[in-house]
């Protein structure tokens, strides 16, 4: 209200300049106690409603209290409000959503603690909260009694608490004292830290706590390969935009680099993490030539999603011939393509002409069980419509939907679709 206390004084001097029965004197004293004052504002014979329209016009939020029988949409501003604005009043609002401390709970924490306790018994005591209120006190208190000093294992604990709870701004408080103290830290602690970073997308945060690590002097606190992961598993978590990997796949390259060059053997997540970015960012041939130094370079084979990544990337680019041998090499693997695979290949098959050989890897992936989608049906009945033969295409339609492979809601869809593009005529079946 603050806004339209502001413009009630810039007009006060004509407000009182006006008449008795002007609109200024109704408005009731908010300090005023006395409520039988309130039947003067709302006596809608008294006021100069001209007026009230200004200093409604002038506010950027609706007034509490409007006359009766006054229009509702003259109680708001034209005008949008302020970023700003809109910034406090965030704020305000997630200050008032944060839960508050259990103080029953945290005074029966405080006494399961022993008088001279242990970083340990602190430890076990934090870790048994379910508040992470509770837990974040605990640690605070223990900060302020004389003689102790926190370890590795009360720092990690508090921070996984917070990461969990989502409470990102009391964890990175926590965090900041953590790289205050060189002499406390680890590995786990600290991949800890890097994955609630990327949880919550603060990437760069995340990359100087990495950095902090390599520089660090204490081995224990060194990246090992579950660092890597998280970091790759990270870039690669905005997956359906293409320009985004393109960007992000640089760092990886340079990440992974950094990890040969520390010594530490990739393993067939980290190969396939890596084979996914290069897919992702339309970079196949470079996903192909990782794939063929596996086994080689790198001692590990691959697996069926090593497979169905690169078969994937094949099929985006129409390069059909390179996904079927792979699709080939994959199944005398023993591995059975994925829904995705299938429905990429049928697709690319079916807009590359082979449409013969489309259906023929349609009806092998529901052989499979594998789940055949809505684009991969009507991408196969409209290439065989185009090549002249609708009644073709209702039969198989016809024969899908006898076979409960396609759904009442799907199948009418489709039958719909066919008639729209190819005429009556697909209405008949021979």
């Amino acid at each position: 209200m603050q806004s339209f206390s502001r413009n009630c004084f810039k007009y006060r001097s004509y407000f009182n300049s006006s008449s008795k029965n002007s609109f200024w004197p109704k408005f009731p004293n908010p300090i005023d106690p006395n409520p039988q004052k309130m039947h003067f504002f709302l006596h809608s014979q008294k006021i100069n409603f001209f007026l009230f329209k200004i200093i409604a016009n002038h506010t950027q939020f609706p007034l509490q209290f409007s006359p009766f029988g006054f229009n509702s949409h003259c109680c708001y501003s034209t005008k949008a409000p302020s970023r700003s604005y809109r910034r406090r009043v965030r704020k305000r609002v997630l200050k008032s959503l944060k839960p508050t401390l259990d103080q029953a709970q945290f005074q029966l924490a405080i006494s399961q603690i022993p008088p001279r306790f242990t970083p340990e018994e602190l430890r076990n005591v934090m870790t048994l909260q379910k508040d992470p209120l509770v837990c974040l006190e605990l640690f605070h208190w223990a900060s302020q009694q004389p003689r102790f000093r926190h370890d590795v294992s009360t720092y990690h604990v508090t921070i996984k608490k917070l990461g969990a709870a989502k409470m990102y701004q009391e964890m990175d408080d926590i965090v900041n004292q953590v790289l205050a103290v060189p002499s406390v830290g680890s590995e786990a602690m600290y991949n800890t830290i890097i994955y609630y970073f990327t949880e919550v997308r603060k990437l760069s945060r995340a990359v100087s706590i990495f950095k902090h690590m390599k520089s660090s002097r204490n081995l224990n606190c060194r990246p090992s390969i579950r660092t890597y992961h998280i970091l790759f598993a990270a870039f690669l978590s905005r997956g359906n935009n293409t320009y985004i990997n393109y960007v992000y796949m640089e760092t990886i390259r340079s990440l992974f680099r950094q990890m040969v060059n520390d010594g530490i053997e990739p393993d067939i997540y980290t190969i396939n993490l890596l084979i996914k970015g290069y897919v992702l960012s339309l970079h196949v041939n470079d996903a192909l030539r990782i794939f063929h130094q596996m086994g080689g370079v790198y001692d590990c084979q691959p697996n069926s999603y090593t497979y169905d990544y690169l078969i994937h990337g094949l099929c985006a680019q129409g390069r059909t011939d390179n996904a079927k041998e792979l699709c080939h090499e994959m199944k005398t693997k023993g591995f059975i393509p994925s829904s995705k695979s299938y429905n990429s290949l049928v697709n690319a098959l079916a807009l590359g002409g082979e449409v013969e050989e489309a259906v023929n890897y349609m009806w092998e992936m529901i052989e499979k069980q594998r789940s055949t989608d809505f684009i991969t049906y009507r991408t196969v009945l409209d290439e065989i419509c185009r090549r002249g033969k609708v009644r073709e295409a209702m039969r198989l339609l016809q024969e899908l939907h006898e076979k409960d492979l396609v759904e009442g809601h799907d199948y009418r869809k489709l039958r719909y679709v066919l008639e729209d593009d190819y005429g009556n005529s697909v209405s008949r079946i021979d």
